[in-house]
C-alpha cells in the first residue's frame, strides 16, 4: 500500500452546502504501484444550531488520477464537519493525512414543522407552530401572512406579521365573523425564508 499522506491539506467552504479540498500530490515512488487516484473520508462533527451528537455516518468520495482537489457537494448547512485524504493504488489505501476541520455558514431553515389552527371565535382565532426540523443557522424570526377568501374563492389584501424567533402561538384578533381565511407561514435565519407552509381556517358565525 502506500506509504504516505497527501501533505498541505486546504478546504475552502464555497457555501453552506459545497466545499471545496485541496491538497498536494504524493510523490509517485512512495504510492509503490499504479497511482489510482485520491481519496477523501469526511463526517459531520455536529450541528451548530443544535448540540446533539448522534452517530458518526463517514462519507467517501474518489478522485481518480494525479488529482489535487475534489468538490464536497450534499454538506449540511450550519455544521462542523472533520475530512482527511488517502493515496489509493492497487493494493489499497494509504494512511489518513491529518484531521482537517472546517464549518459551513448559515442556510435558510426547512419549513416549520407544523402549524395548528384552533380556538375559533367570532374576531379571532389562535396559531400553535412547531420550530423547523432543520433550522440550519439561528432562526431569526417567523413570517406570518395572511388574507380572507371570500365565496367565489377571491382572495383578499395580504396582511404580514414579524413574529419573534422564540415564540410559538399567536391569537390573531379584530378578524371579520364568519369569514375563511387563508395563512403563509415560514421562519427565517439570517441569510433568508426558508419555504413556507399554508393552512386555512373560518372564524365563527355567531356564539
Amino acid at each position: 500500500v502506500p506509504m504516505v499522506a497527501p501533505g498541505n491539506v486546504q478546504v475552502h467552504v464555497i457555501n453552506s452546502t459545497l466545499a471545496k479540498v485541496n491538497w498536494d500530490t504524493v510523490p509517485l515512488k512512495t504510492v509503490r504501484g499504479h497511482l489510482q487516484g485520491y481519496k477523501v473520508y469526511y463526517w459531520k462533527v455536529q450541528s451548530l444550531s443544535r448540540r446533539s451528537r448522534r452517530h458518526v455516518e463517514k462519507k467517501i468520495l474518489t478522485f481518480r488520477g494525479n488529482k489535487t482537489f475534489g468538490m464536497l457537494p450534499g454538506l449540511e448547512p450550519y455544521s462542523s464537519y472533520k475530512l482527511n485524504v488517502r493515496v489509493v493504488n492497487g493494493k489499497g489505501e494509504g494512511p489518513a493525512s491529518p484531521d482537517k476541520v472546517f464549518k459551513t455558514p448559515e442556510g435558510v431553515p426547512s419549513s416549520p414543522s407544523f402549524l395548528k389552527i384552533t380556538n375559533p371565535t367570532l374576531d379571532s382565532l389562535t396559531l400553535e407552530w412547531g420550530s423547523p426540523t432543520h433550522p440550519n443557522g439561528v432562526l431569526t424570526s417567523y413570517i406570518l401572512k395572511f388574507q380572507p377568501i371570500n365565496n367565489t374563492h377571491e382572495l383578499g389584501p395580504l396582511v404580514e406579521i414579524r413574529i419573534p424567533a422564540n415564540e410559538s402561538s399567536l391569537i390573531l384578533k379584530n378578524l371579520n365573523y364568519s369569514t375563511r381565511y387563508k395563512f403563509y407561514f415560514n421562519a427565517q435565519t439570517s441569510v433568508g425564508s426558508g419555504s413556507q407552509i399554508t393552512e386555512e381556517a373560518v372564524t365563527i358565525m355567531d356564539e
